[in-house]
């Protein structure tokens, strides 16, 4: 399972996501690709992407159960406890 949050992106990168997924809600992004397929959108987003945020979770093999990354300016930031991800708000 793959889930992508787009805040503030271009239109363009929400048009490139939704050959891929299913967009469920505007910027939020749902389905199920092979690990080869996210790297490479992770990636595409990253180079599109260049003003506003991105966020990109997707199942793995550990405690939670998920692996979240981040690109851009959004509004929380990932706070990782040995292992435990969490998210914080910047004061």
């Amino acid at each position: 399972m793959l889930v992508m949050v787009m805040e503030t992106v271009p239109n363009n990168v929400r048009g490139e996501l939704s050959r891929w997924l299913l967009e469920v809600k505007a910027g939020v992004f749902v389905g199920s690709v092979s690990g080869l397929v996210r790297d490479l959108l992770w990636e595409l987003c990253k180079r599109k992407v260049l003003s506003g945020g991105i966020w990109q979770i997707y199942s793995y093999n550990n405690e939670q159960g998920f692996l979240m990354r981040q690109h851009g300016v959004t509004d929380k930031m990932i706070a990782d406890f040995d292992g435990l991800f969490l998210l914080k708000k910047p004061i």
